[in-house]
């Protein structure tokens, strides 16, 4: 590499980690104090903690840069440390919102004196590949907290948040919600590009497909409503045993953040209240539902090797792409992303500039989509990172295409989300498969 391409590169990487930081800051800008430090449940987090928290993985990759690094305070990484047992013992979860110190005042100082730190180092030294891929993991996992920023904004404030940017919802075509034949056979999954990717997607590996159908759409609000009308909730046979136990213990009955409000179903979200779109995706729903779903309605839930296919392979061109619409990086015109600043579900058949060689439509955006497949290493798998991805290697199912909450930077066909079953606070939701 010339001395102008290595210039270049330090140029790219600090650009692209200003852009990164700076997309933090705008989620959390129009918060109140009080807000930043408030935990409504066990399984969310304070905003505080969350800004702190991607910060502190900064330190980590320094500190695996230089063994010398010193870390900005040993309070602050006690708090911030989220399940990496070889910097010490991590904070309880649940008990992240009862820590008045750091005060949030404090972890925005912590905030600005990191990004001090990184660009000192990337404007100082020869970026070489290791360095260059361990700034990029760190830019992947704050993209990744940025989503999760965003559920546990819902669930603290939902209406309440006031984004700085909010575009208009496009109209949806009118659509037909049908289901197509795909093809079987041997398909090469996992990532295949040269840009970054988890290494949870790689490595490509042969598998082989008997052939399916494929929804060309997510379920919709309409026709979950449909399953609840049926008696879906009050049924044991539609539900694994485990998610029977869910039901009951919960007592669900209606996707989370779901209320009757004089015999007519409403939803509570960023928008307020208001009544359930039938056209939009059906949100929030766990695993459990997902499958419970797809017995009452005769089908199943496709494996993720089934949607992948369905997402990215040309059947006439013979080739995998990186998106179903192809390999260009996506754009508000083919999906709904955390920057298409939409802050909620458009209705099935809005980005038809979107669609997989299939026609499958929103494949990527709206909703992340349940999958039957259990997250585990590919054949050949090697970890990138210590105590990572693979750390979750059981109890998880996978999702995939991401939501509206997720970062454009960071979603492929190809991305792997995994949640436990029983988890429905993300933005959650599927569609169907079934047998040819």
């Amino acid at each position: 590499m010339t001395a102008s391409q290595e210039l270049e590169a330090n140029k790219k990487l600090v650009e692209q980690f200003r852009e990164t930081r700076d997309r933090t800051l705008e989620i959390v800008k129009t918060l109140e104090k009080d807000d930043f430090i408030v935990q409504t449940s066990f399984f969310m987090s304070p905003p505080k903690w969350h800004v702190g928290h991607v910060s502190w993985i900064y330190e980590v990759i320094l500190s695996k840069m230089d063994k010398d690094y010193e870390f900005y305070s040993k309070e602050f990484s006690e708090y911030l440390n989220s399940y990496y047992q070889q910097f010490g013992v991590p904070h309880d979860k649940g008990l992240r919102g009862v820590v008045s110190r750091p005060t949030i005042d404090q972890i925005f100082q912590y905030f600005n004196t990191v990004n001090q730190r990184v660009e000192k180092v990337l404007e100082s030294r020869i970026i070489d590949e290791e360095t260059s891929k361990l700034m990029t993991i760190g830019f992947h996992h704050e993209c990744q907290h940025q989503e999760l920023l965003v559920y546990d904004l819902q669930h603290l404030l939902a209406e309440q948040y006031r984004p700085i940017r909010k575009k208009q919802v496009p109209n949806p075509q009118h659509v037909e919600k049908e289901s197509v034949k795909i093809k079987g056979g041997i398909f090469t999954m996992g990532y295949g590009g040269k840009e970054y990717c988890y290494d949870i997607e790689l490595p490509e590996h042969k598998t082989y497909l008997n052939d399916y159908k494929m929804d060309k759409f997510p379920i919709t609000n309409q026709q979950f409503m449909e399953f609840m009308d049926d008696g879906g909730y009050e049924t044991y046979k539609f539900w694994l045993s485990d998610g029977w136990e869910k039901v009951k213990a919960n007592k669900w009955n209606a996707p989370m953040y779901w209320e009757k409000i004089d015999d007519e179903w409403n939803v509570r979200d960023f928008q307020g209240i208001r009544r359930v779109n039938p056209n939009e995706p059906v949100c929030h729903v766990s695993f459990y539902e997902a499958d419970a779903y797809c017995k009452w309605a005769g089908k199943r839930l496709p494996t993720e090797a089934e949607w992948e296919k369905a997402a990215c392979w040309n059947e006439e061109k013979q080739e995998k792409t990186i998106y179903p619409w192809g390999n260009e990086i996506p754009t508000n015109d083919k999906c709904n992303l955390l920057e298409s600043y939409h802050w909620r579900c458009t209705e099935a058949g809005t980005f038809p500039n979107g669609a997989s060689s299939y026609g499958c439509q929103q494949m990527i955006g709206d909703v992340w989509e349940w999958t039957a497949s259990e997250f585990n290493g590919y054949p050949g798998f090697k970890s990138d990172f210590d105590e990572y991805n693979d750390k979750w290697f059981t109890n998880q199912k996978v999702l995939r295409g991401g939501s509206f909450g997720t970062p454009r930077m960071s979603i492929r066909g190809s991305y792997r989300n995994f949640f436990r079953l029983d988890e429905r606070w993300l933005f959650s939701g599927f569609r169907c498969a079934e047998k040819v």
